[in-house]
C-alpha cells in the first residue's frame, strides 16, 4: 500500500533566511557633466520663479539671520561664534522647506507655506543629529581660528579694526594659516553636506549614512563639485555684500539648486527626464 508523501512543513519565519535590505551605501550614484550645476542654478531659478512667496518666505529668513550675525560682530565679537552655532543649527531646518517645496513641485503637487515649515517634522531625530555633527565642526573650525590668531598674532584684535589690522603687509603668515583652515573645515562641511540634508527629507536616511553618500558623491565628482562649491561660495558673497539684500533671492535659489543637485546625483534617470523638459 502506498503511502502518500508527507507534506513538506512549513519552514518557520524565525528560520527563514533574512533577505538582506539593499544600503544606502549602496546606492549608484551619477557621474556629472561639467554643466551640472549650471543646470542645477538653472532648475534653481525656475523653482523660486513657480513660488516666489515661499522663497521670498525662507529669503527674509537668511536675510535678518545675515543682519543679526553682522550686528553681533560689530558690537559683541565675543558672541559671533555662539550666535553663528545657532544658526549652523537653525539654518538646515530652513533648507528643508526649500527642499520640500521644490520637491512638490517635481511631483505635481502645489506647495504650501505651511507644508514647507513642517517638512521637518518625519525626520527629526536624523536631522538634530547632522545638525549636531554640523555644530561640533563648527565649534572645531572656531577654537582653530582662536588657536590661529594666539599664534599668528600679538593680539586678538577688537571688531572695529579687525579688517585694517588683518590686511596690513606684516599679517601674511595670519592670511595664510587662517585660510588654509577655513578652508579644511569648510571643505568637510561642503562634503559632508553637499546632498545629505535633502536626502534626508526624501529618503528618510539616517544622518551618518547620508553624510557618508554626500562624501561618496563628491569623490566621485570632484571637479564638478568643487565647481558647484565655488558657485555657491561666490552667489553667496554677492548676495551679502549689498547690505544682504541679494541673499532675499540668491539663498532661496541656490536652496532649491540644491535639491535639483541631489535629484541628479542619486536618482540619474529621473533627473534626466526633468531635465530634458526644460
Amino acid at each position: 500500500m502506498l503511502h502518500p508523501h508527507p507534506e513538506t512543513p512549513e519552514v518557520a519565519p524565525a528560520l527563514r533566511p533574512a533577505v538582506e535590505r539593499p544600503s544606502v551605501l549602496d546606492l549608484p550614484l551619477a557621474e556629472l557633466s561639467a554643466s551640472a550645476p549650471l543646470r542645477w542654478l538653472l532648475l534653481g531659478c525656475v523653482d523660486f520663479h513657480r513660488c516666489p512667496h515661499i522663497g521670498i518666505f525662507y529669503g527674509s529668513c537668511f536675510f535678518l539671520m545675515g543682519h543679526a550675525l553682522w550686528q553681533v560682530f560689530n558690537h559683541a565679537p565675543a558672541y559671533v561664534l555662539a550666535v553663528s552655532a545657532g544658526f549652523l543649527l537653525l539654518g538646515p531646518f530652513l533648507c528643508l522647506g526649500l527642499y520640500a517645496t521644490s520637491r512638490d513641485l517635481q511631483q505635481g503637487r502645489a506647495p504650501r507655506l505651511i507644508s514647507s515649515l513642517l517638512a521637518w517634522r518625519p525626520s527629526l531625530s536624523s536631522m538634530a543629529i547632522f545638525a549636531a555633527v554640523l555644530l561640533i565642526l563648527e565649534m572645531l573650525w572656531g577654537r582653530a581660528s582662536l588657536v590661529v590668531f594666539a599664534v599668528t598674532m600679538k593680539t586678538l584684535p577688537a571688531g572695529g579694526n579687525l579688517a585694517a589690522l588683518v590686511l596690513e603687509s606684516g599679517n601674511l603668515e595670519f592670511i595664510f594659516a587662517y585660510t588654509a583652515v577655513a578652508t579644511f573645515f569648510g571643505g568637510l562641511i561642503f562634503l559632508s553636506s553637499a546632498i545629505s540634508i535633502p536626502m534626508i527629507l526624501d529618503r528618510q536616511t539616517d544622518a551618518i549614512s547620508a553624510a557618508l553618500t554626500s562624501f561618496r558623491a563628491c569623490l566621485q565628482n570632484p571637479g564638478v563639485m568643487l565647481f558647484w562649491a565655488a558657485l555657491v561660495a561666490g552667489l553667496t558673497l554677492i548676495a551679502i555684500v549689498p547690505g544682504f539684500l541679494g541673499i532675499l533671492v540668491i539663498g532661496p535659489v541656490l536652496g532649491h539648486a540644491s535639491w535639483h543637485a541631489y535629484r541628479e546625483i542619486t536618482s540619474p534617470a529621473a533627473a534626466e527626464a526633468q531635465n530634458s523638459a526644460l
